[in-house]
């Protein structure tokens, strides 16, 4: 549901989505699950857009620290591996997905 809250309000409550209007009610920005901060639909396709590299991104950097850690934590307790080896392990995964998840700022 896409609107300006004027009259809209609860339908965007009710909705899955809400989407309002940047130039749209305080009671609809507060309802709805995001804003087009400019008054145009155009906006519409480019958050859909970001919605769906988000959402990619994100499993990806799940599966990329799940992957790291279970990798360390078998090739530690088989001994392959010390213990300080994991902790850096850890830490380089912080740092990988941060740096996956900045590559979100360059999408347009």
């Amino acid at each position: 549901m896409v609107g300006d809250g004027i009259n809209d309000a609860p339908a965007m409550k009710a909705a899955t989505i809400g989407i309002a209007m940047g130039s749209g009610t305080d009671v609809a920005l507060e309802t709805a699950d995001a804003a087009l901060t400019h008054n145009r639909l155009t906006g519409l396709a480019q958050m859909i857009s970001l919605a769906r590299a988000t959402h990619a991104n994100i499993r990806q950097n799940i599966a990329i620290a799940l992957g790291l850690k279970g990798i360390f934590l078998i090739t530690t307790l088989l001994g392959l591996t010390g213990l300080w080896l994991a902790v850096l392990a850890d830490t380089g995964a912080t740092v990988l997905v941060t740096a996956n998840a900045l590559r979100l700022l360059r999408k347009k």
